[in-house]
């Protein structure tokens, strides 16, 4: 029987030190800034540089579930913040943009805390809690905003290279007080007890056959992938277009990141009660529209008019960019917990490798949309180009997952009130031959 206190501890600590991962791991949106002025690079390149870390962070998310899966969360947790601990204060010895696309890959390996995260809290936790739990460990992507309002402050005071050993001393910390704090998972200690040996990775691959898994990796593409391209992009996009210091555009963009994490606890907790569908569909809609006013450029129009021309312009205002934003931010952070409340419910016994798939593809979408943007932008030079991309995304996702449903309600029906069609199909060797099992969220 696991204790509250014990699960309590499991949660705090894992939550605390993802907070500390995810702040490293955006560090570029803010880093990234001055090192494009210092080596005159062009929308492209920075959009490549603050892109790196996160890929390497998505790539590694796969593999770290699984081993988190095997071995514990506790110890691969920890082996993980010291790899990016040492990667990030390397960094400020660097002075050639491609050892600081090197650095940067080792940096981002902070970002596959999350998979270990989600296995190793969800072992903690009874289904009917895991929606709730996981949306508050989810909460640590606050640590976006965190960088965004404090790393320019830091930054000023001592300079980047100065911001990435604080960040690195601050990593190295969290991780041996993780060590020390946190207990093995309670999986891990009863295979223990038992003798038995952990699954091989074939066997916990096997569920990734599945189209449903990949269907709530486009989800978690948007949800997760556009929230972290949007976090490194907006203080960029805020300076360039808002002509703002980087001070006001690093504050601005934390006001998209801050809801953009902390309600995702509430999305978790929402999934639990209503159901993580009902979440998807109001995260997919608000979405939708949000982009679809965002991406829309300042415009003069002139009409002909009796007495002579007559000017229109319109432009989204700073006041209105910024509420759009948060919105944005704010379903964003919902739909990233329901997604994720799918994984220990219909996958049980493989939350690490479905988990960590599911967190790779959101995090390629934060490390192909940023480099999307800056081509983007340097091929039409228009700025609200990022946008347009992002509402055809969401339009996608959202048909993709309403078509999905429909087929799942239509099943169902046939099921329910023509019993004898499934009795016939499954007596039929030839139909029951080419069938596959079909599971629908």
């Amino acid at each position: 029987m696991i204790s509250k206190t014990d699960q309590t501890r499991a949660l705090v600590l894992s939550t605390s030190a993802f907070t500390v991962c995810f702040a490293i791991w955006t560090i570029f949106s803010i880093l990234g800034i001055q090192i494009k002025e210092d080596l005159s690079l062009n929308d492209t390149q920075f959009a490549l540089l603050v892109a790196t870390p996160i890929l390497t962070g998505a790539l590694s998310r796969l593999i770290l579930g699984i081993w988190t899966d095997q071995y514990g969360g506790r110890i691969v947790m920890t082996l993980t913040m010291l790899s990016s601990a040492i990667a990030t204060y390397l960094l400020s010895s660097v002075e050639t943009y491609e050892m600081f696309l090197l650095a940067a890959l080792g940096v981002g390996l902070a970002g596959g805390c999350f998979a270990a995260g989600i296995a190793y809290v969800s072992t903690w936790y009874e289904k009917e809690k895991q929606g709730t739990a996981l949306g508050i460990f989810g909460v640590g992507n606050v640590g976006a905003a965190i960088t965004n309002f404090g790393a320019p402050f830091i930054m000023l005071a001592l300079g980047w290279q100065g911001l990435a050993k604080t960040y690195a001393i601050i990593m190295f910390v969290t991780a041996i007080l993780f060590y020390l704090l946190a207990k093995n998972d309670p999986k891990i200690v009863a295979r223990k007890t038992k003798k038995e040996k952990p699954r091989s990775i074939l066997q916990q691959l096997q569920p990734l056959k599945k189209l449903q898994v990949w269907r709530f990796s486009l989800y978690y593409f948007f949800v997760f992938g556009a929230f972290v391209a949007l976090a490194l992009w907006l203080p960029h996009y805020y300076v360039e277009i808002y002509n703002l210091d980087i001070k006001t555009a690093g504050m601005l963009a934390a006001a998209f990141a801050l809801p953009g994490s902390a309600f995702r606890a509430l999305g978790g907790w929402i999934s639990d009660k209503i159901g993580a569908r009902t979440v998807m569909y109001w995260t997919l809609i608000s979405c939708v529209g949000c982009c679809f006013f965002m991406s829309y450029p300042s415009t003069h129009y002139i009409v002909e008019g009796i007495e002579g021309p007559i000017h229109f312009d319109i432009k989204i205002s700073l006041p209105v960019f910024v509420c759009l934003s948060i919105i944005l931010g704010f379903f964003m952070s919902l739909g990233k917990a329901a997604v994720y409340k799918h994984i220990p419910v219909y996958y049980p016994k493989n939350v690490g490798s479905v988990g960590g798939i599911v967190g790779l593809i959101g995090g390629m979408g934060g490390f192909i949309l940023p480099i999307c943007f800056g081509i983007m932008n340097d091929l039409t030079g228009i700025f609200t180009s990022c946008f347009m991309l992002l509402f055809a995304i969401t339009a996608i996702t959202l048909t993709w997952m309403h078509i999905s449903i429909l087929i799942m309600e239509k099943d169902i029906v046939k099921s329910k009130f023509f019993p004898e069609l499934n009795k016939a199909k499954s007596q039929d060797p030839q139909k029951q031959k080419g069938s596959t099992k079909r599971i629908y969220s």
